[in-house]
């Protein structure tokens, strides 16, 4: 039994949506289907994509071929990525973490004050010595 992966058409006249489902490729458009692994609105503003990733890797390990317009909703659901991935045909690199440094501050404002406030740390721990110099003598 050959499975593919495409749309079976919902709604009114003029005014289509879609279920993704899993079908036999023997059947007719509309007609029955194995499962439903999504939906698709094609009329929202931006267009509704919602596939169950789980169910759709299930059926492409399984074999299931998806048509043109189901492999594309499944490139933007992601599934199709993470189906080439597992399959091993898309190689990913693991980043090695980055050491952890000081984080910069953002402007030049903050890093002005930033040095104002240290001046002013600095100055406040020192002892004045004009002072101890004046009540010595």
């Amino acid at each position: 039994m050959a499975v593919k992966i495409r749309l079976t058409r919902m709604g009114k006249k003029k005014q289509p949506s879609y279920r993704v489902v899993v079908v036999d490729s023997r059947r007719p458009r509309d007609g029955r289907y194995i499962e439903q692994i999504g939906r698709y609105d094609p009329r929202q503003e931006p267009s509704l994509v919602e596939i169950d990733n789980e169910l759709a890797l299930k059926w492409l390990r399984r074999g299931a071929q998806p048509t043109e317009r189901a492999r594309k909703l499944l490139e933007i659901s992601g599934a199709w990525t993470q189906f080439k991935v597992a399959k091993g045909e898309i190689h990913t690199v693991e980043a090695e973490p980055e050491p952890e440094v000081a984080e910069p501050p953002a402007s030049e404002a903050d890093a002005e004050e930033a040095q104002a406030d240290d001046a002013t740390a600095e100055a406040a721990e020192e002892p004045d010595e004009s002072a101890d110099d004046e009540g010595g003598e």
